[in-house]
């Protein structure tokens, strides 16, 4: 019914055959694979390339099939996660036309989902970006609809740091947002990827949006959040979100697991629910990444079959 899968970004140091070996060697079905741009990146969990889009061949799409085949495990969906909507308008489309080379090898691997962010310009309001988001994506959803590819939108604001405030880099933050976005584009090719640590810590229900979404939802992230009252009474929502929150791997945080599972049962939702780690508890060594993935894994498990 529902694929226990994992994001291959915490696994960094690893190559893609690792990642899918270590899958298939931890009663994994599916792996988000990420496809990030060869470099270095600047922020955490960015810049990792397990699938280079720029250089594969198509040996490369035989041999990457065969390691699948061999392992009995499938892609959930190709990852990249940037700004498509940065103010720096070359730079904008430097991950636009990454996006669409994405689209274009996910159609060529038969994988169904390309997973990204909608982005946005941080110092503009909502109401601007969703004028610029509806000059920038219908172009990007018509190349998705072209290779029948789904593009599913993550949820997180992108609200972190300095040069992200005080919007964030990511405008499909709320159901409100969502409901506009989907208006403009009514595309069955554009949807979500769907996160609930982040409406917790937006102080919003995390379960409802599954009932009220159920046709958009194209992929789960499974990531859980703390949230710290004590602190959240210090610096107020409008603090910097992490002043008073921290990423947490499912199970050792505040959302709700029981209620979302019994959501996505409900509205039959089947396909694959990845776990994605950014617990800073976890990082210490290649053994802590690895026991991430493994603890959230028995934790998932007694919601599936």
């Amino acid at each position: 019914m529902l694929d226990l899968g994992f994001v291959s970004a915490i696994l960094a140091e690893k190559n893609f055959e690792e990642v899918i070996e270590f899958a298939s060697k931890n009663q994994f079905k599916c792996v988000e694979i990420m496809c990030w741009p060869v470099g270095k990146a600047e922020r955490r969990y960015a810049g990792v390339t397990h699938i280079n889009v720029d250089e594969t061949g198509d040996e490369d799409v035989a041999s990457i099939r065969n390691i699948l085949g061999l392992n009995n495990v499938y892609i959930s969906g190709l990852g990249y996660y940037p700004n498509p909507l940065d103010p720096d308008e070359k730079q904008a489309e430097v991950y636009i036309e990454h996006i669409k080379k994405i689209i274009r090898t996910a159609a060529r691997l038969g994988v169904g989902v390309v997973n990204t962010f909608v982005g946005r310009d941080p110092a503009k309001s909502v109401e601007d970006n969703l004028k610029k988001f509806a000059e920038v994506w219908p172009g990007i959803i018509k190349v998705a609809e072209e290779n029948n590819i789904k593009v599913g939108i993550e949820n997180c604001p992108m609200l972190f740091t300095r040069d992200e405030w005080p919007g964030g880099k990511n405008l499909a933050t709320t159901p409100a947002i969502w409901e506009k976005m989907f208006e403009i584009i009514p595309s069955p090719a554009f949807g979500l990827n769907y996160d609930p640590s982040h409406l917790v810590w937006m102080q919003m229900d995390e379960v409802k949006p599954i009932y009220d979404f159920h046709e958009k939802l194209f992929h789960i992230h499974l990531k859980d959040v703390k949230v710290y009252p004590e602190k959240l009474n210090e610096v107020g929502i409008m603090g910097y979100p992490l002043d008073y929150h921290s990423p947490k791997i499912p199970g050792l945080g505040d959302v709700n697991w029981r209620g979302f599972f019994s959501a996505l049962t409900s509205v039959k939702y089947r396909g694959p629910v990845c776990i994605e780690v950014e617990d800073k508890a976890y990082e210490g060594s290649e053994k802590d990444i690895e026991s991430a993935i493994l603890t959230s894994r028995n934790y998932i498990k007694q919601f599936l079959a």
